[in-house]
């Protein structure tokens, strides 16, 4: 690669012979940023994502994308001169030493892991092969650097720098090689075997391709119409392109954009199983090769390089229907019953299990980041996806508890209970939960008189009390060692300024414990501990969302909470939840757009789906039914465009449908509207064989 790319032609490299695009794939010469994401994995990888982190490439359709902005007004070419000029400029950089000048380079910051692996492949000695800016904040606080929370706009090459300062100021490392030290920090602190997910990847229908799978150490799937999964920026711009070929199954073509992204960021490392049908395991592989796209195979041209276990192969007793689907999460309960199951033959050498690792959800660790990062998170999304269940959830896992975050509902409740404990000896709990409505106020929150007992003729007595945010922020400033964290409930039904006051100024981290305010009534100042969190749950599809104050807005991170069609594994009545669920949302998405969804907690009894015909009838006459008429405002013609023959026509109302007939009934009104994969013209990319 320095051969066909040394730093004395830079200045006059040619565009082609940079950028990553389709036509790439037919060039006898390939591009830099071809050998950089796919050839030259032994150097460090930086596979998966989108073609956007090469910051000039040709998307599928052969239009030349430029990303900064700042260049977007140019020809490309004249785009293209711009952004070599800055890579010339932080080659130079770099071999004078002056690594600081990267930093003023703006276009390649639109690119942080592909420039950090240039300049470690032409200076391997002042850069560690490691590119994830996530990556290098974990091993920099392992090597007791700056904190999880550290900012994270820094540039991954300057963050990688300061990593490598550290790596040779460590004593056991003294001679090592980057190389080594990349390899070693992988090997045994790898930060992604304790958040990524496990998927399930049919390899065909009725692992019709499992064979060569096995026999090429690989997996492979279909979808080939939309070419390759790196073109694209986001879930909605896939979805857009899985419209165009299957336009009958567009009410779920964006929960299959997730899963077809979700494939193609999958790492080395990442756990995989591959099933044939609903009940039966093959084998469990490890990704050895990020996601590639293969057009020299005739079809399922999607690949990701995997060493496979079939010490893993076994049958399930009962069928898993959420395995329906060509990709599917696995629950870690499932996962925990796939290891247990796990059957080696005495004459063959045990390899190495894949341990059962207790891993956070992605939810669960997304807030966590987004906690660290900004200090308060609002978890917002359409009724019943399970906002203050994922809240409760991230309180267990600060609390070093996460092995319950999966737990029976009576073993989380005890963990919650003996969060929110209260006593003489700790007034305060760790946890802290509290609903806003319209009559909460600064009184309640932060300080404020309230009337107190007193004798009959002493008339009416107020005492100033110190309100419930007030009270977390004094026991969080005598624990220092640990985390308080407040969930409120509804926090858009509050007037947040009237309730926070003077104190949304002491959110924002970088004022924590530094900076105070004085409190209007008592004259006392006040500061918020750096060890305070708060996390909101709000409905979306609530009409007063809007009305958060801007700045506000500013201090609180916000993330969408979807619903969850993993958890809805079952079927009743031949009625699959999962499918009936998301072909009722495609219709309300149709309707009143995406914030008026309906969450997987609707068709769930406890943790798990319904099961018999009476709890479907109940759960969607008493429940799914008043909320979809709730959005409809009492407008019939509204209502029949959501569910269609479920409505009579003469009084405009809901059919009380018989409980055995309505799982036919409702699979005959909504199911073709989120087809399984494995209806799709073109059958060979099937779902769940």
């Amino acid at each position: 690669m320095l051969a066909e790319f040394s730093l004395d032609t830079w200045d006059k490299l040619p565009l082609h012979r940079y950028a990553l695009g389709p036509a790439g794939y037919e060039r006898s010469e390939p591009s830099f940023c071809r050998l950089l994401e796919y050839g030259t994995n032994a150097l460090g990888s930086i596979r998966g994502g989108s073609a956007a982190k090469h910051i000039v490439y040709q998307h599928r359709t052969g239009e030349w994308r430029v990303v900064p902005s700042a260049l977007r007004r140019l020809s490309v070419h004249d785009a293209w001169d711009a952004v070599r000029a800055e890579f010339v400029t932080a080659f130079t950089a770099a071999d004078a030493g002056a690594y600081e000048r990267i930093d003023e380079l703006e276009s390649l910051s639109y690119g942080q892991a592909l420039t950090t692996k240039a300049l470690s492949v032409y200076f391997p000695s002042e850069f560690l092969p490691i590119f994830s800016a996530s990556h290098v904040r974990h091993f920099t606080a392992l090597l007791g650097g700056l904190p999880r929370q550290y900012d994270s706009g820094v540039q991954t090459w300057r963050a990688n720098r300061e990593l490598l300062g550290l790596v040779r100021k460590t004593p056991e490392f003294e001679g090592w090689h980057p190389h080594e030290v990349m390899q070693f920090l992988y090997a045994f602190h790898d930060p992604r075997t304790r958040t990524r997910p496990i998927w399930k990847i049919a390899p065909g229908e009725r692992a019709s391709l499992w064979d060569d799978c096995l026999a090429n150490r690989r997996i492979r799937i279909g979808w080939d119409e939309v070419g390759s999964l790196g073109q694209y920026e986001s879930d909605q711009e896939l979805k857009e392109a899985l419209d165009q070929y299957w336009p009958q199954s567009a009410g779920g073509n964006l929960r299959l954009a997730r899963q077809l992204l979700a494939f193609r960021d999958l790492e080395p490392g990442d756990a995989i199983v591959a099933n044939r049908g609903k009940s039966e395991v093959l084998a469990v592989g490890t990704v050895a090769e990020g996601y590639a796209y293969t057009p020299d195979v005739e079809k399922h041209r999607h690949t990701l390089g995997v060493d496979w276990d079939l010490s893993y192969a076994q049958v399930f007793e009962s069928p898993r229907h959420a395995w329906q689907q060509t990709l599917a999460k696995v629950p870690p309960k499932l996962w925990q019953e796939i290891q247990q199951a796990r059957r080696v033959p005495l004459s063959i050498p045990v390899a190495p299990t894949i341990e059962p690792v207790v891993e956070l959800p992605d939810l669960v660790r997304k807030v966590r980041e987004l906690l660290d990062h900004k200090g308060q998170v609002v978890l917002q999304g359409p009724p019943g996806t399970g906002k203050t269940r994922l809240a409760l959830s991230v309180a267990l896992a600060m609390a070093g508890r996460a092995d319950l975050i999966e737990g029976s509902p009576e073993e989380r409740a005890a963990a919650l209970a003996e969060l929110s404990k209260v006593s003489k000896k700790a007034p305060v709990a760790r946890l802290t939960m509290v609903t806003f409505h319209p009559s909460y106020g600064y009184e309640d929150f932060v300080e404020g008189f309230k009337p107190v007992t007193a004798a009959k003729k002493a008339g009416l007595k107020l005492d100033l009390k110190d309100g419930l945010f007030r009270q977390v922020c004094t026991a969080a400033k005598k624990a220092p060692a640990e985390t308080f964290l407040m969930v409120v409930d509804e926090i858009n039904r509050g007037d947040l300024p009237r309730i926070l006051g003077e104190l949304i100024t002491l959110l924002e981290l970088d004022k924590r414990g530094s900076v105070s305010v004085t409190l209007p009534t008592s004259g006392k100042q006040q500061t918020v501990p750096p060890n305070v969190r708060i996390i909101g749950t709000m409905n979306s599809a609530d009409r007063s969302v809007g009305h958060i104050d801007a700045a506000i807005r500013r201090r609180f991170a916000f993330l969408d909470v979807p619903p969850d069609l993993d958890v809805l594994d079952g079927e009743v009545g031949g009625l699959g939840l999962a499918d009936f669920l998301e072909g009722l949302n495609a219709k309300l998405d149709a309707a009143f757009g995406p914030d008026h969804a309906i969450g997987q907690a609707y068709l769930l009894a406890g943790d798990r789906p319904l099961v018999t015909v009476e709890q479907l009838s109940y759960a969607f006459h008493h429940e799914i039914v008043p909320l979809v008429a709730d959005y409809c405002l009492g407008q019939p013609d509204l209502l029949k465009s959501v569910l269609g023959s479920l409505v009579d026509n003469n009084t405009g109302r809901v059919v009380q449908t018989n409980p055995q007939d309505l799982p036919g009934v409702l699979a005959e009104e909504f199911v073709a509207i989120g087809a399984a994969d494995d209806e799709r013209p073109g059958g060979e990319n099937v779902g769940g064989w």
